[in-house]
């Protein structure tokens, strides 16, 4: 089964690789490795939930959240891999969650995301992370996820 068929299968789409809301590139490949800049959870080009989590946000929404980050990461790995069949490895991610001060739960948050990397890449989608709380992200979301891929040449 190919990953997009395994996409399917969760009753997931991959989106259009989003474009980049400031002055930088979606990604990076430098041989076998992929950096995907932070990607923020736009949909068609738009931010459906904002706010910090903890106070304007749930739990369960930001979770969604991140999960739409990860959508948006593996539309960008394709872009520069050719084919999620590439991806051998998800290596590493980081969280950036967007809360209220008291708000201590952001590993849950950016769950979001590592749920969805292990759910289409089994072993190949478990990798090291971090998840940090911070005080506002671009455009007011409430999660943003950076992921390195290691990829077939």
């Amino acid at each position: 089964m190919t990953v997009e068929e395994r996409l399917a299968q969760l009753g997931l789409t991959l989106p259009e690789a989003p474009a980049p809301v400031a002055s930088y590139v979606p990604a990076v490949k430098q041989g076998n490795w992929v950096y995907v800049s932070g990607q923020i959870p736009l949909r068609d080009g738009k931010v459906r939930v904002s706010g910090k989590v903890g106070s304007e946000v749930s739990l369960e929404d930001a979770q969604e959240e991140a999960k739409q980050c990860a959508l948006n990461a593996l539309a960008i790995i394709k872009s520069v891999a050719g084919s999620l069949d590439n991806v051998e490895r998800i290596v590493k991610v980081t969280g950036f969650v967007a809360c209220s001060p008291d708000f201590t739960d952001a590993p849950k948050v950016v769950n979001g995301a590592s749920d969805l990397f292990l759910e289409v890449f089994g072993d190949k989608g478990r990798h090291a992370r971090a998840a940090v709380g911070v005080t506002a992200l671009p455009l007011d979301v409430p999660v943003e996820v950076e992921v390195i891929a290691f990829v077939k040449e």
